[in-house]
């Protein structure tokens, strides 16, 4: 019986044995890069105004990496720090997907930022992101990025930079970002980081401009936290870069400027050195200037209004305080207060001539912020000095980490309009309604 069962052994010709084995139908493995290799190359003017839109709801991280998805990438460097990393992570995943040409872990910041500094010189497409005291360790070679004229997008999700450390969001390093000579905007929500990310590629790139994007947002509050997005097709993608249209020439590997190395003239400390290095900082300052008809050409402006009109009182934000400050808006109203929202996008340039136009009859101006320093407060103060005879309340300030109670704010304005004390801003944060109180207009000026 049990022979029976064992299989019978079948032999060539040749009397050797062999076995029988079905051939097993071949396996047809899917492309991994498919679905990046059909997307078609769209114009900017399509792609920001008139390709349709879907609605998901993501994370800001997810925002970015679906920008990224659609921006042509050919260089991502990254280096974790929270609460970037995951930003990055996902990057990664795009370039397994083929969407990023080439991907790679630098070993620390400084050298990430030399490393998009090359790329860049060399004529591709890149991007990075960073957080912190990553922002201020790479910040060398990030604020000679501009000087070099070379067009990055580069994502800061604002963290704690001060000691003692912790990782929760207050953008304190938007200021030290401030007077690099890039461009910088900052985002409200998921939306933003996904809308500013993706036009960021094409400001930075136009011939006139060929400066560094930098697109910040409040950490946690944005990249971790879900909203929803309103995103083009994930079958399009930008033009790819062109980098002979840039301001200056691209680094020609096959010549490398052995001289301009050894003998730069603007490390000589002569004459012709300082007058070079002062004429090229007025043309990056200039440039800044020029990528304003692109801002409100692609963003749709450098800020938002609400109902400013007849407003008596006006709130200016940036960042995540605007999300509270809409809130805070809408208390105010409810409470019979002709009060307005103005929403600041872009940094840098700022928008200078829009405020002076859009404050003009407030008899209040109240600046909530996410640091302790105040830079934005500064940035109105001194923006529509001698425009406005509002009083400016550069307040209230949240730090290091904390959230930003609505009532906070509505406290300001009732305080503010009232003539009562306020009990959260010092007297230094206080700029006086009346025009002719020099003293402490000038209190106000020195103390932000």
């Amino acid at each position: 019986m049990s022979e029976a069962l064992e299989p019978k052994q079948k032999t060539n010709p040749q009397g050797d044995s062999t076995t029988s084995v079905s051939a097993q139908k071949a396996e047809t493995k899917k492309d991994p890069h498919a679905d990046a290799k059909r997307q078609k190359v769209v114009t900017p003017e399509y792609m920001f105004l008139e390709a349709p839109r879907t609605k998901e709801f993501i994370t800001g991280s997810e925002a970015a990496k679906e920008a990224i998805r659609r921006s042509n990438v050919d260089l991502a460097i990254a280096y974790p720090i929270t609460p970037q990393s995951e930003t990055m992570q996902l990057v990664g995943v795009l370039y397994g997907e083929g969407y990023v040409k080439e991907y790679y872990r630098g070993e620390e910041e400084v050298g990430v930022m030399a490393a998009i500094a090359g790329g860049s010189r060399a004529g591709v497409r890149c991007y990075t992101a960073t957080a912190g005291p990553g922002t201020l360790r790479g910040l060398e070679g990030i604020a000679s990025w501009p000087g070099h004229r070379l067009p990055v997008v580069a994502m800061f999700t604002c963290r704690v930079v001060n000691a003692p450390l912790a990782i929760q969001p207050d953008n304190i390093e938007v200021s030290y970002l401030l007077n690099c000579g890039m461009i910088v905007f900052h985002a409200e929500n998921q939306q933003d980081m996904y809308d500013f990310t993706l036009a960021g590629f094409v400001i930075s790139e136009k011939n006139d401009v060929t400066l560094p994007v930098g697109v910040c947002c409040d950490g946690f509050f944005v990249t971790h936290a879900r909203g929803y997005v309103r995103m083009q097709d994930r079958g399009m993608k930008l033009p790819p870069r062109e980098p002979w249209r840039g301001a200056v020439p691209v680094l020609d590997a096959e010549n490398p400027p052995a001289r301009l190395s050894r003998d730069a003239p603007v490390q000589k400390s002569n004459f012709m050195a300082y007058n070079i290095h002062a004429v090229w900082q007025q043309e990056v300052w200039a440039a800044v200037e020029r990528s304003r008809k692109y801002i409100n050409q692609y963003m749709g402006g450098l800020l938002t209004a609400e109902n400013v009109d007849d407003a008596e009182a006006v709130i200016i934000a940036s960042g995540s305080a605007a999300a509270q400050s809409r809130e805070a808006v809408r208390i105010c109203a409810e409470k019979g207060i002709k009060i307005g929202l103005i929403k600041i996008r872009s940094l840098r340039p700022f928008p200078t001539q829009e405020l002076r136009k859009l404050c003009g009859k407030a008899k209040l101006i109240v600046v909530p912020e996410f640091n302790y320093v105040g830079w934005l407060a500064k940035e109105v103060a001194t923006a529509i000095y001698g425009f406005s005879n509002a009083k400016i309340i550069g307040g209230p300030r949240v730090y290091g980490g904390q959230s930003m109670p609505v009532e906070l704010i509505v406290d300001e304005v009732e305080s503010g309009l009232t003539g009562k004390k306020s009990t959260n801003v010092a007297i230094s944060q206080v700029m006086g309604a009346s025009a002719a109180d020099h003293e402490a207009m000038g209190h106000f000026m020195r103390s932000i």
